[in-house]
């Protein structure tokens, strides 16, 4: 069964950076669950998994365009630590969610001052082409019910 929208996919995979520094992997782990044509994933990878079927293989690099988007500077602040006064210790790489005039966003800490703390609300992988290196482990038609709600169910999928 070729993937098309509304497939049920599983997939293993590797992510690398351009410099071949491994960042993700589903390896020595249940494969990756996702509902094709729902934007479950990346749609630079959606798009090179549609036509694909159970056991294909392939490597595809993803600009960030069509992958978490490229860096925007704006999304990036310095804001004062008293904001912080109940956090505990800080450190660049801790992640924080705060609501926002456009509702919740996650921020990592890139920086910590004795009196600031800069905060960048892009994805940690914005900006970076992603270099994916797929084997497509099953595809089989979604449910109603796993449409409906635009998530796999089951085994690799949400749990309600």
């Amino acid at each position: 069964m070729p993937i098309e929208a509304n497939s049920a996919v599983a997939i293993d995979y590797k992510l690398t950076d351009d410099n071949g520094q491994m960042i993700d992997s589903s390896e020595g782990q249940d494969p990756l669950w996702y509902l094709h044509g729902h934007e479950n994933i990346v749609p630079g990878l959606e798009r090179e998994l549609t036509g694909k079927s159970e056991g294909d293989s392939f490597k595809v690099c993803v600009a960030p365009e069509e992958g978490y988007g490229p860096r925007n500077d704006s999304l990036q602040q310095e804001v004062s630590r008293k904001n912080f006064e109940d956090a505990g210790e800080l450190a660049p790489g801790m992640q924080f969610q705060a609501n926002t005039e456009a509702g919740p966003m996650v921020f990592t800490i890139t920086e910590v001052t004795e009196e600031m703390v800069t905060v960048d609300a892009n994805h940690p992988l914005a900006g970076q082409t992603l270099n994916f290196d797929i084997t497509v482990r099953e595809v089989r038609e979604a449910t109603a019910d796993e449409i409906a709600h635009g998530h796999i169910h089951g085994p690799g999928g949400h749990q309600h």
